[in-house]
């Protein structure tokens, strides 16, 4: 087992199981690298670890960010690195999972420096996308490439494209190929293993899990979420968390509770093909390891 070791692969493939399977046997730490995972307010829908199973190996970077804030690859970076640096000074090992595949990516590839945003810029847009502008549309007219590589509700990222080009008169791309990061964890240091369940069984979980989730307190995170005060506005991160939107259209007697759970398990399912097709540019080379299953992972070597 190298110093780190990251687990990646889509949601519901088994993931955190196995992350906390070889902690336990190397006496390393669990990171994460989930984008909604990091939300106090989200542990049923995010399908965070439970607290028995976060009793059983430390556990970092899980439920530490309120419902209000919106949380971004930069600011994961900044908490994840001193982690980092101190399990390797006391020489422990380290177990970095989670779905968010940008996160991997920063950790291993670098993330670019941002530029100077104007400020007149950042809040223009940030008004605009409250009003509902279409960013997609925006991006796609200032900076295509950019915008096919973005999904049309990816607003933080969506935001910070456009918000580029308006302050600096570059794209994106441009400026990333001039500007690139450097990693935090160096060629070397870590190991990828990424779970890859067959198409047919990984839907089977996703939809058996988000039947379970219902009956585990779904719709009570959900009904929290829309108690916030101030309330919450519906692009920011955590209220698109998978479910919640069509939770949100249930409690407000909009839809019913199955048409609910089913356009749910669709978006999860959707989002774990996105999830497949950003591996497999991302997440290859001879570093990385791609299996069916986390009992694959953890069957000794012959």
């Amino acid at each position: 087992m190298a110093f780190a070791t990251l687990i990646a692969g889509p949601t519901a493939s088994g993931k955190s199981a196995l992350a906390i399977a070889l902690a336990e046997q190397a006496g390393a730490i669990v990171l994460n690298a989930d984008s909604m995972q990091v939300y106090a307010d989200l542990r049923v829908l995010s399908a965070r670890p439970t607290l028995a199973e976060e009793a059983r190996v430390p556990h970092r970077l899980f439920g530490f960010v309120a419902s209000a804030e919106e949380y971004s690859v930069g600011r994961y970076l900044a908490d994840v690195t001193p982690l980092i640096t101190e399990a390797c000074a006391a020489r422990r090992r380290i177990v970095i999972v989670g779905g968010t595949g940008l996160y991997f990516r920063a950790l291993t590839e670098g993330l670019m420096p941002s530029p100077p945003i104007s400020s007149v810029v950042r809040t223009e847009w940030r008004e605009r996308a409250a009003a509902g502008e279409d960013l997609h549309a925006a991006l796609r007219a200032r900076d295509p490439a950019r915008a096919l590589a973005l999904h049309p509700h990816d607003t933080p990222r969506l935001l910070r494209a456009i918000e580029l080009f308006e302050s600096t008169g570059r794209t994106y791309t441009d400026w990333l190929a001039e500007n690139p990061g450097e990693p935090v964890l160096q060629p070397g240091e870590w190991q990828g293993i990424f779970l890859h369940p067959p198409r047919e069984s990984l839907h089977a979980r996703i939809d058996a899990r988000f039947e379970a989730m219902m009956g585990e307190g779904a719709l009570e995170e959900v009904q929290g979420l829309l108690a916030h005060q101030p309330p919450l506005p519906a692009n920011l991160g955590v209220m698109k968390a998978h479910g919640v939107p069509h939770l949100v259209r249930l409690l407000r007697g909009e839809i019913s509770r199955e048409e609910a759970i089913r356009l749910s398990q669709q978006d999860t399912r959707a989002y774990a093909r996105r999830q497949l097709v950003f591996s497999r540019r991302y997440c290859v080379g001879k570093k990385w390891r791609w299996l069916a299953s986390a009992e694959e992972a953890l069957r000794p070597p012959r």
